[in-house]
Formats: structure tokens, C-alpha cells, sequence
């Protein structure tokens, strides 16, 4: 067997957390075994889908990596499919008209409420042996409902939670098609699977209801029935159900707040996956590990922290012309122009990517080197004193004339520190508010080698 594997989100919103993981899992399932992975979008959603809800699925995928094999495939563009399958089962009697309206079924519900029983349809129009049904009322749209079995029970072996069942008297004749004639959710999925020859449906638990509606109606079809596996829900860092202020947010808004997609990626695996005690590690061997049985069927719980922790793990890690890349993409978002700068961006992240959670912080650093700061009246009056700015004339001096290498510029500071009978902290802190209105940076030979001899000497002189 080929396994096939889908990631199929509804275009209505952003991709967020939990589905990057299902998506991440479901690829890494293909990938494992050499299978398959499709991306499907499912529109049927008139209403609420949106080109930029798709566009931005499209985008979250792309940035995190997750290559789809077939696809993006469009519910919209299969009705005719849906049509086709729907008039079958009505030939085969496996679903029926139901004219039943909308009031009507209000009602229904409303009295079952009131006799404290479950709310479901009662199958006044489903035909049975001996059963006279009514005449269709006049300028009334029926809607088509699939005929469940009434007995029996719908089970599966969920391939995280394990043996899951359903009586199927829990189950009424739910609508396949609505009164307008388009598919609903439970059947266009089924369809789909079954053209798609899908053999693995990884997904999210908040699904766990809807798999014995979509296993009887693959049944009904004479279709394969897939191996099911239900994720479980991912918590906040306080434990409650995920919200925008812990994680809830579209995937891009993590590129945005400076995190790498490898982080990411390495951070989804570990929630509810695990192999022994591997907290980092790349894709390649993500894949190579990865399987269903180690999948908790537990909440698995969001903590920023381990995520921060991970990202910048991988800065330290990443190749520098790559954050040089980031930084020019976020540095020309706030509308600073580095071309017109000789500083090499791949030296800034060389220095400093040790120093720095995330890309966005870097990109502040960076910032410092392409815009002189101002220096605040009260740093300079802490740090500029008249000793101090007489070492930073000396230093100047030498810098004019210095070979401009971090080793040599090294050298020529301490020729300072042994004129001026001064420590290291007593001009290094000082150079720092001259350079950049502040007290840190990465050492200073390496900073005033990336920043250049004439970008520190211009800055010199701003306050000599």
C-alpha cells in the first residue's frame, strides 16, 4: 500500500498552530514512508472562505517548508463531482429527500430538548418497508439525507487514541446535501478521500465526531475506509484552551515576530510526538523518527519559553548571509534604506546572533550600525566625561591610520589603554555611547570592524 496522506483546512481564516502541526505530521507520516501528501482546500464555505484566508494557508505552508505533493485541490471545483455521487445514492436508495423544514425541525428539537433527550432528526421521511411517507408539500426544496444504519455499532482502531466506537443509533440521518443542492462537509470529505485514494486521515480530535458519520457513508459507497488518527488539542502555556495571546495567531505571525520556520518546525514535532528524550533536531531526522505510536493521546501544552529557548538555538546555528537577508527584509519594512550603506549585514549577524532571541532583535542591533542613534543627555553625562573623551581623541588618532581587521583593531584600543593609563571598561564603554547611544554591543573590535573606518569615525567626531 502507497500511503497518502491530506492536510485539507478550511480557507476561513488564518493557518494556525494547531493546524501547521496537523499539517507538519500528516507530510512527515507521507514522507516516512514514502508516500504521498496532498494539500486540499476545502471551500464549501461560501460565506466565510476568502482568497486571502487561501492565500495565507498557501503562504504559511511555503514558509514553514511543507512541500505538497498533489494539489492544492478545491472543493469548489468538484460539485459536479458531489452532484454525481449524491444522485447515485439516491438511485441506491442509500440516501433519500427529506422535506422536512426548517421550523418544522426546530420544533422537533426544541420538544426532545424538553424531554431532556438527545436533539436529532426523527427520520419521519426516510423510507422504510410498509412505510407510506406523504406527499412531497408543494414549494417545498428538500434537502437529501443519508441513510444511516440503525443498529450495530461504527468503530475504528484511532491510530493515537486507539479503539474508538459508536452505536449507530446515536446517529440520525444527517444532510449530505442542503436544499440548494450543495454538498455538506461530513460527505464532500468523504468524496474526496475516496477519489484521493487517501489512506491516512491525520487530523484533529475536535473530528472524532464526525468520523462515524464519514466511515458509514464510505461504506455505503463500497469505498476503503482510511486509518484514522485524532490529534489531541494543544493548550496555552496556563493550560487552558489555546487563545491569540499564546499561540492562536496565523503561522506568518511568527516569521513576523522573528522566529525561524526550522524552530517552529522542531517546536510543532515535539507537541504531543516524542522520541526518547530528543528535544532539538532537524526535519530530516524528524521524518526518519517519526510515527504514530509515540503521538499522546494527551493535550499537549504550548510554552513559549522552550519555543523561544529552540529559536534561538537555530540563530546561533543559521548561515549569516541568510540573517543578512532578514535583516535588509526587516530593515526596509521600518523604511530604512541599507543600500546605500557599504556595512556588511552578514557581519552584523555574524557578532551578534549569540546576543539575540529572535530575528527582530537582530534587526534592532543592526539598526544601530545603518542609522547613527542619538545619545541621551543622560548617558553622555554617566559615560562622556572629560577623561573619557580625551581617551576616545587618542583612539581616533589611531584609528585614522589603523589596518582594518578586528585582530589589529584590538591591538590599536589597547595602545589606547596603555597611553591613557585607563581599563578596558573605562574606553570600551564609552566607544560604545559614541558609536551607539548605548553601554552593550558585541566585542568592540568586532563591532568597529563591521561598522568600517568611516562610519566610526564620523561618529567619533559627533561627540570629540
Amino acid at each position: 500500500m502507497t500511503v497518502r496522506t491530506r492536510f485539507a483546512p478550511s480557507p476561513t481564516g488564518f493557518l494556525h498552530i494547531g493546524g501547521a502541526r496537523t499539517a507538519l505530521f500528516s507530510w512527515a507520516y507521507a514522507r516516512r514512508h514514502g508516500g504521498t501528501f496532498l494539500l486540499r482546500i476545502e471551500d464549501t464555505d461560501v460565506a466565510r472562505s476568502t482568497p486571502e484566508a487561501v492565500q495565507a494557508i498557501l503562504d504559511g505552508m511555503q514558509w514553514l517548508g511543507l512541500a505538497h505533493d498533489e494539489g492544492p485541490f478545491y472543493q469548489m471545483q468538484r460539485m459536479a463531482r458531489y452532484g454525481e455521487v449524491i444522485q447515485q445514492m439516491l438511485t441506491s436508495g442509500s440516501a433519500y429527500h427529506c422535506y422536512m423544514s426548517k421550523d418544522d425541525l426546530d420544533t422537533l428539537r426544541a420538544e426532545q430538548e424538553a424531554r431532556k433527550q438527545k436533539p436529532r432528526y426523527d427520520g419521519r421521511w426516510r423510507p422504510e418497508p410498509g412505510k407510506t411517507l406523504p406527499p412531497a408539500p408543494a414549494g417545498v426544496i428538500p434537502v437529501v439525507r443519508f441513510r444511516n444504519p440503525t443498529d450495530g455499532v461504527v468503530s475504528w482502531d484511532d491510530q493515537v487514541k486507539g479503539k474508538i466506537e459508536f452505536a449507530n443509533a446515536e446517529l440520525d440521518d444527517f444532510i449530505i446535501a442542503r436544499g440548494d443542492g450543495t454538498p455538506t462537509y461530513n460527505f464532500c470529505v468523504v468524496v474526496d478521500d475516496w477519489d484521493m485514494a487517501i489512506t491516512h486521515v491525520i487530523r484533529g480530535d475536535d473530528h472524532v465526531n464526525n468520523t462515524p458519520r464519514q466511515i458509514n457513508l464510505l461504506r455505503a459507497l463500497g469505498a476503503p475506509v482510511p486509518a484514522y488518527a485524532h490529534l489531541s488539542m494543544i493548550l496555552g502555556d496556563d493550560g487552558q484552551k489555546l487563545s491569540k495571546r499564546h499561540g492562536a495567531v496565523s503561522v506568518m505571525q511568527y516569521d513576523d515576530d522573528g522566529y525561524l520556520p526550522e524552530a517552529v518546525l522542531n517546536y510543532l514535532a515535539r507537541l504531543g510526538w516524542s522520541h526518547g528524550n530528543e528535544e532539538v533536531f532537524t526535519m530530516e531526522q524528524f521524518v526518519a523518527w517519526f510515527d504514530l505510536d509515540h503521538v499522546t493521546a494527551s493535550a499537549a501544552q504550548f510554552n513559549t519559553e522552550k519555543l523561544n529557548w529552540l529559536n534561538a538555538h537555530y540563530l546561533k546555528l543559521a548561515d549569516d548571509q541568510r540573517l543578512a537577508v532578514e535583516i535588509h527584509r526587516r530593515l526596509k519594512a521600518s523604511g530604512v534604506d541599507t543600500g546605500v550603506s557599504n556595512i556588511d549585514a552578514a557581519g552584523i549577524a555574524a557578532i551578534n546572533k549569540d546576543r539575540v532571541g529572535n530575528l527582530n532583535e537582530l534587526s534592532d542591533i543592526a539598526h544601530l550600525f545603518y542609522v547613527a542613534p542619538g545619545i541621551s543627555n543622560e548617558l553622555a553625562s554617566m559615560h562622556l566625561t572629560e577623561v573619557a573623551v580625551a581617551a576616545l581623541r587618542d583612539l581616533r588618532t589611531r584609528l585614522q591610520d589603523a589596518v582594518w581587521t578586528a585582530p589589529e583593531l584590538s591591538a590599536t584600543v589597547k595602545q589606547t589603554l596603555t597611553a591613557t593609563g585607563l581599563k578596558m571598561p573605562q574606553v570600551a564603554i564609552p566607544l560604545r555611547v559614541a558609536l551607539f547611544g548605548q553601554t552593550q554591543s558585541a566585542a568592540i573590535d568586532k563591532v568597529l570592524a563591521v561598522l568600517g573606518r568611516e562610519e566610526t569615525l564620523k561618529r567619533l567626531d559627533r561627540v570629540l
